[in-house]
């Protein structure tokens, strides 16, 4: 069970270390843009709405591999549990830094040009996409639960 262990332990560390340094790089800009523009600040924080997201997605594979650790699992669905930690932890960790720089430049951008939010949440959501898909394709742990796989 150590190495189903160490994927669920990097599913979410990474995506927390993505969603806080989105959280922390989109939030100086919005405390940035403020200065300039009070009125847009409750509409600019999508960017640190948006990198919280990351770290449940980190959470909600995590679970889904802590459910299915056993002291007699196969070393095949182990590796495939590292697998699945670590591909969804280091894409949430790669969206979270997308987000984080989108968000800071955006957030200053539409401080100064309004016109620049729909761009900005449009690249926004193609960034959080980094980290998405991976995760539901990792829904199919009860396949391997009960693999008989001998290496």
């Amino acid at each position: 069970p150590f190495f189903s262990a160490l994927g669920c332990t990097s599913a979410i560390v990474f995506t927390a270390c993505g969603a806080a340094y989105g959280t922390a790089k989109a939030g100086v800009g919005v405390c940035s843009s403020g200065v300039l523009r009070p009125d847009l600040i409750v509409k600019n924080i999508v960017p640190i709405v948006m990198a919280g997201i990351l770290g449940i997605y980190g959470l909600v594979v995590s679970v889904l591999i802590a459910n299915t650790l056993s002291p007699k699992a196969a070393l095949y669905t182990s590796l495939v549990q590292l697998g699945a930690g670590l591909s969804v932890g280091l894409c949430g960790l790669a969206a979270g830094f997308a987000i984080g720089i989108v968000g800071d430049a955006g957030v200053r951008g539409t401080a100064q040009q309004p016109r620049l939010y729909v761009g900005m949440i449009l690249i926004l959501i193609f960034a959080e996409v980094l980290g998405r898909p991976v995760w539901v394709d990792c829904g199919s742990f009860d396949e391997f639960q009960g693999s008989t796989a001998r290496a």
